[in-house]
């Protein structure tokens, strides 16, 4: 069953990237949704309970799944009632043809001025994939959801899952809503930036592991969300040259970013499995000076936790660069803020790293029965491909930005 689950899960990942259809991706959209509600809710932490309402005791993955799958369907249901607006229009959900026809669209629309149409469209696209991303303030189930999901589970949530928003931005919104993607992108540019802010300081004040990883993710889609509001404020046909190179390198950064965080946040996530697995604990606290014990292990949480970080050399490092070089002549202010945030990124890391590596060692893992053992090959092999390409990307990232700005070029 649970391979099922997964493969079920890829099913519906793979339909929404290759939809060409709206009600198509709506489908393949909800499919994803049903196996990783049952991932969590079955194979998720059986540890820990929620008292909701003051009365009511859950299992804390019982709760997680519960409001993982109300948040995602509640930002769906305004997509369903959007899409069937479109297809009421045009009598047709062919993404190619709404392309054309969307735009020319005058008049009144169902008694409403065409503007106040695709403004409510527009904003219904946005909250559900801004749910999904996610952004801040939509944020809040993911944070229960890493915690609680088995670690594989983790690994294609924030690997993956998350991506499917930021793809709904790329795919439909900037192309669907030009001028409301114009007209709103310090909306979106402001929601960025609090993912930014808030998720490195909630990922800074976390003494659950696994939890501050969760937040970080909030903090590094931020910045693909930061890529999309620059290309918004540009908009599609602007006669600046400088300005649509700039808009370029912002949509090659946010793409590589969602990439680069795929592969980071999985390493991450599955580094915490290995540790959780031999600890039984992801409390911060309850580790320290772990070095000398494991490491290797603690070199690879290193080179993880720098590609995450952003350090030269590694993937993070570049796709970062390139949305902050690229939003900066579009929205200076915004990106400066961001910048900001990019600085407690670097803190939150550091603190992580010092707490579970550093300091003085925790007796209670270097004897007898707890003592703690090595991450084994086939935990390596693992992280190994991830590693090959976070460092591939950060000294040669020139094979995977041809490919990506072919299509960024194409779209935009």
């Amino acid at each position: 069953a649970y391979m099922i689950l997964f493969l079920l899960l890829e099913t519906g990942m793979l339909g929404v990237f290759l939809a060409l259809d709206l009600l198509i991706f709506f489908v393949f959209w909800e499919i994803g949704l049903v196996p990783m509600y049952f991932l969590i809710n079955q194979w998720g932490s059986e540890k820990g309970e929620r008292v909701l309402w003051g009365k009511v005791k859950m299992q804390a993955r019982n709760y997680a799944s519960l409001k993982f799958m109300i948040y995602t369907m509640a930002g769906s249901l305004g997509l369903l009632l959007a899409i069937q607006m479109l297809g009421v229009l045009f009598q047709t959900y062919d993404l190619p043809s709404l392309y054309l026809k969307w735009n020319a669209l005058e008049g009144t629309v169902m008694g409403l001025p065409v503007a106040t149409v695709k403004a409510i469209a527009f904003w219904a696209f946005v909250v559900a994939f801004a749910v999904k991303v996610p952004v801040w303030p939509f944020h809040t189930w993911l944070p229960d959801a890493h915690t609680e999901a088995p670690t594989a589970g983790s690994m294609i949530l924030a690997g993956v899952l998350l991506k499917l928003g930021a793809y709904g931005f790329l795919r439909l919104v900037l192309p669907l809503y030009p001028a409301e993607a114009q007209r709103f992108a310090g909306a979106l540019a402001f929601l960025a930036v609090m993912a930014i802010v808030f998720g490195a300081f909630a990922s800074y004040g976390q003494t659950d592991f696994k939890r501050l990883v969760a937040y970080s993710s909030v903090n590094h889609m931020g910045i693909v969300l930061l890529g999309i509001a620059a290309a918004a404020k540009v908009g599609l046909n602007n006669p600046d040259v400088a300005l649509n190179l700039s808009k370029n390198i912002a949509l090659n950064g946010a793409v590589l970013q969602m990439f680069n965080h795929g592969l980071s946040a999985a390493g991450m996530f599955f580094l915490v499995g290995v540790i959780y697995e031999r600890t039984h604990t992801r409390n911060l606290n309850d580790f320290g000076g772990l070095f000398p014990l494991v490491p290797i292990y603690g070199g690879i949480l290193l080179f993880t936790s720098m590609a995450s970080l952003g350090l030269p050399g590694l993937n993070g490092f570049v796709s970062e660069f390139l949305v902050v070089r690229g939003a900066w002549p579009i929205l200076t202010v915004y990106t400066a803020i961001a910048m900001l945030g990019l600085l407690f990124t670097g803190a939150y890391i550091l603190k992580s790293i010092k707490q579970v590596l550093h300091g003085p060692l925790n007796e209670h893992w270097a004897h007898g029965e707890h003592r703690l053992t090595e991450i084994n090959v086939r935990e390596i092999v693992v992280m190994a491909p991830l590693m090959v390409l976070m460092l591939m990307i950060g000294i040669w990232p020139a094979w995977i930005l041809d490919v990506i700005n072919k299509a960024v070029m194409m779209l935009f």
